[in-house]
């Protein structure tokens, strides 16, 4: 029933609008309801027991409770199944349960998965009640204590992130890079170091996130070691800033793994130590060597120049560590909110979970084709391939 209309439209949980998308939300889901009950009594009317009495039957309702939906709260009186049936193998009853509306379902899945995001991209949990009721009703049933509950959770997705199983994936490009955030890591001088890397289809995906101390050596090696240890191969190439401690690390673990400095933070470097009229000149000659045609034409340096023996599809991905500084773009506004996460196991895994949340936009890498090829040991000059690498003679 609709809620008595006030003199400016609204009503005592929202305007009108509101009260018929929740009226309209609560008739529809008590017909789904309904339905999934016919047809699940029609489809064992045949079970009757000894005396002749079917063995199915509906049993009134129960009783009434509310759901919290996309479309605010609603109240909700669920059908009732009578089921006198025996399971043979355990010895107890049988029982109906809703696919629809689960016993202890009190908020729509859709509902689960907005808080997340809300309280990561800016909502803190004291903000929740007062937010959401706005949208949802004053029942709601959302409270601070919901969050913390959630960020259990996530440190418990992280701890089961960081000892999955690599051997079974293939990354064939990784980018490396240690960012340092507005969150209690307890440490000064902790930063949040980030492994980035490209399967062999071409699409980018979250490879390890943990905290280090400064970007040391060690602390990026115990990350590799940890990687290694868990069945991870060797990447073909690897990207990253000109941190001396990942690189280090990296010989040490995958010594095979080709290295590429970043452009982007070679271009900043060299910039900063120049006074600002010499800049933009500066800048023009820097962006001419990475973007000429071929390794001839621009400089000799193995460590900067080393996409060119890939794909030139694969250029602009292996200049720079863009995908890095892309991901914690998102990051970064989240923590300036927080001023802190409390721990530093709530820390990462709030960074973890802003990461997996932008992980889902993230576009794989252009001619994804070509990345299996890299990975086979194809050979390209000038980023194009080479299908006959030595002359045969005539």
């Amino acid at each position: 029933m609709l809620s008595v209309v006030n003199a400016d439209g609204s009503t005592e949980y929202g305007s009108l609008i509101d009260e018929i998308v929740r009226e309209g939300a609560r008739r529809i889901l008590a017909a789904a309801l309904e339905a999934e009950v016919n047809a699940y009594i029609a489809e064992l009317a045949d079970q009757w027991d000894e005396t002749g009495r079917r063995l199915v039957v509906r049993n009134g309702y129960h009783q009434a409770r509310k759901v919290t939906t996309a479309a605010g709260a609603v109240e909700v009186k669920a059908p009732r199944v009578k089921d006198k049936r025996v399971d043979e193998s355990t010895g107890e009853r049988k029982r109906f349960s809703s696919a629809i509306l689960p016993p202890w379902c009190r908020k729509s899945p859709k509902i689960s998965e907005v808080l997340p995001p809300l309280y990561l991209h800016g909502l803190s949990s004291g903000d929740f009640v007062p937010a959401l009721e706005q949208f949802l009703g004053r029942a709601a049933g959302l409270s601070p204590a919901t969050v913390t509950r959630l960020t259990q959770q996530w440190q418990a997705d992280h701890t089961a992130f960081m000892g999955r199983d690599l051997s079974e994936v293939d990354y064939v490009y990784v980018w490396a890079d240690g960012i340092h955030l507005n969150v209690r890591l307890e440490e000064a001088k902790a930063c949040v170091l980030l492994h980035i890397g490209v399967r062999a289809d071409g699409s980018k995906e979250l490879v390890a996130l943990r905290d280090g101390y400064r970007e040391s050596g060690e602390s990026w090696a115990d990350l590799l070691r940890d990687c290694a240890r868990r069945g991870m191969r060797a990447p073909v190439l690897a990207v990253g800033d000109g941190t001396l401690g990942f690189w280090k690390a990296l010989a040490e673990v995958f010594p095979a793994t080709r290295e590429q400095r970043c452009w982007f933070h070679k271009t900043a470097n060299v910039l900063d130590s120049m006074p600002k009229s010499a800049q933009p000149g500066a800048k023009k000659a820097i962006q001419d060597i990475y973007k000429a045609e071929g390794r001839d034409h621009a400089d000799d340096q193995d460590q900067l120049l080393a996409y060119y023996d890939f794909p030139a599809e694969h250029w602009i991905h292996l200049r720079t560590t863009n995908p890095i500084e892309s991901a914690f773009s998102t990051v970064r506004p989240r923590t300036k909110v927080t001023r802190g996460a409390g721990s530093r196991t709530a820390a990462l895994a709030m960074v973890f979970k802003l990461v997996e949340s932008a992980q889902q936009g993230w576009r794989a890498v252009n001619a994804p084709h070509l990345v299996a090829l890299v990975r086979a040991g194809a050979r390209f000059e000038r980023g194009q391939l080479v299908e006959r690498p030595e002359a045969v003679a005539s």
